[in-house]
């Protein structure tokens, strides 16, 4: 299994943080399906005020801007990108690839 760690502002306004984190209750279900077809088993978002950390565990035969652009372009994908934007801190044209900043590891037990 691969793991992946990334980072997201959210505009600091906390109607739209607390209608973010409501969106998130009632992810579409085509956004889930999507999300593990490409070999992701288990996907984790946390907040503290405006910032966003997301664990993302895969396949270990998983890459990471190959299946990510395969995901891009599945069923309402883009529909969900375009309509998360309003929440970001980002261009409302980036790629989840382009908002989502990956992290890297500095320590492991």
């Amino acid at each position: 299994m691969k793991r992946y760690c990334q980072t997201l502002k959210l505009r600091d306004d906390k109607e739209l943080i607390a209608q973010y984190v409501e969106e998130h209750k009632h992810v579409w279900p085509e956004i889930k399906a999507g999300i593990r077809e490409v070999g992701i088993l288990d996907m984790q978002i946390y907040i503290l005020d405006n910032t966003l950390f997301m664990i993302v565990d895969t396949v270990d035969d998983f890459d990471w801007e190959k299946d990510n652009a395969r995901l891009a372009t599945l069923p309402r994908q883009a529909e969900w990108e375009a309509y998360m934007s309003q929440f970001q801190q980002a261009d409302e044209n980036a790629t989840s690839a382009e908002k989502w900043q990956l992290m890297e590891r500095i320590f492991k037990l």
